[in-house]
């Protein structure tokens, strides 16, 4: 995986699974092929998916997997903690209008989730390519 220059956002606050409570290791489980990376699925088209992420204070987003090129953009200022499957754990600042890009070659992947530990609502948009290295993730109900 490869982003825009940029380091994955936010500061690196743990490393390892020990930390992670047996809860959220059985979430990653779970959800190691989760193709929703967004709360709510906007559009789709032969060529992309346009996700809604909208998170209250201490809401989460769940695990999910990343395969294809995608971009983010913070529609509000924020923050989050991300989990990460390498056992990372990161603190994130987001400003309104941050945008970050990711690419990913063949089996490249990256599996996270998204807590809004802010107290005002975070909300991104998060647009997919479906024409990237990697098939897409089917959409389970």
């Amino acid at each position: 995986m490869s982003t825009d220059g940029l380091p994955l956002a936010g500061t690196l606050t743990a490393e390892g699974h020990a930390g992670w409570p047996p809860e959220l290791r059985a979430e990653f489980a779970a959800n190691a092929y989760n193709g929703h990376v967004g709360g709510r699925l906007l559009s789709e088209t032969d060529r992309v998916r346009i996700w809604e992420i909208r998170l209250a204070p201490g809401e989460r987003l769940p695990a999910h997997r990343h395969v294809l090129d995608y971009f983010w953009t913070a529609v509000t200022a924020g923050r989050s903690r991300q989990h990460t499957d390498d056992g990372t754990t990161r603190e994130v600042v987001y400003t309104e209008g941050e945008t970050r890009h990711f690419t990913f070659g063949p089996g490249d992947f990256l599996l996270h989730d998204l807590e809004n530990t802010g107290d005002t609502p975070l909300v991104f948009v998060t647009v997919e390519f479906l024409r990237s290295a990697n098939r897409p993730l089917p959409l389970e109900p």
